[in-house]
């Protein structure tokens, strides 16, 4: 069995159950391998949540990579739009990824397992924004973004579709001025 597989089942069980149900056991369950087959590949639980962990910041990095190449690299404030692009996408999607991230953060308590993240952080969030025309607003839209997805993370129905993409709409014209 893929890696990929495991984490998928891993993460299933995290939305579904909790981090409580997070155990070797139920992600070999989910995953309809043996406890050994999922041991060959995350000895531990620890080592299965700091690849969740790793698999969703990759996730979030290389969709702000994809929408950076979408308006061109280096266009001013390019970085930021992306950043909100790509927060809208997790928020909005089919997937309703933001589940995902909770359900992950949440089975990182762990200071050492949550250093990754922490990491991911300290780049989305205090990198040096000098391709934003005006720097101060690139850095108050991205963290109003940040503390939108952590308020629909706890109340998913506070804000339907529409309101959502008023929103998005308003942070990326707060960036045009």
């Amino acid at each position: 069995m893929k890696k990929e597989a495991l984490l998928d089942a891993a993460e299933s069980v995290l939305s579904e159950q909790g981090t409580q149900a997070l155990t070797l056991t139920a992600v070999a369950e989910r995953a309809g391998v043996s406890k050994g087959g999922l041991l060959y590949h995350f000895p531990t639980k620890e080592a299965l949540v700091r690849a969740m962990v790793a698999r969703v910041i990759e996730e979030f990095d290389d969709l702000i990579a994809s929408y950076i190449d979408s308006f061109g690299d280096g266009a001013p404030g390019a970085y930021t739009r992306a950043y909100v692009e790509a927060t809208f996408e997790i928020l909005t999607g089919e997937a309703r990824a933001y589940r995902r991230w909770s359900a992950i953060t949440a089975a990182a308590a762990d200071p050492e397992q949550a250093e990754p993240l922490n990491e991911a952080m300290r780049r989305w969030h205090g990198r040096d924004p000098a391709d934003d025309p005006d720097p101060g607003t690139a850095t108050v839209v991205r963290l109003a973004a940040e503390g939108l997805w952590e308020v629909v993370s706890h109340d998913p129905g506070l804000y339907d579709a529409g309101q959502l993409e008023t929103l998005k709409q308003r942070l990326l014209s707060l960036l045009e001025r």
